[in-house]
């Protein structure tokens, strides 16, 4: 069985572009459009989970994060 665990993801504007960063495991990614950045977040995030090792996950993770406006 797959554990899943749901993640932050924030988008922000940047210049020309868009910028995405995941908290949680402090792993960013950018795109052209909203959509577009967050599809290379999950697609950063996927190679994260594929290639660290469970403890390398662990260090980094957060599980606290706290978002204010």
């Amino acid at each position: 069985m797959r554990k899943t665990k749901q993640l932050t993801a924030i988008i922000e504007r940047e210049q020309k572009g868009y910028i995405s960063l995941c908290p949680e495991l402090d792993i960013a990614s950018q795109g052209d459009t909203i959509e577009e950045a967050r599809s290379n977040l999950v697609e950063a995030l996927e190679l994260f989970f594929e290639t660290a090792d469970p403890s390398e996950v662990q260090d980094r993770l957060i599980t606290e994060v706290f978002i204010r406006d």
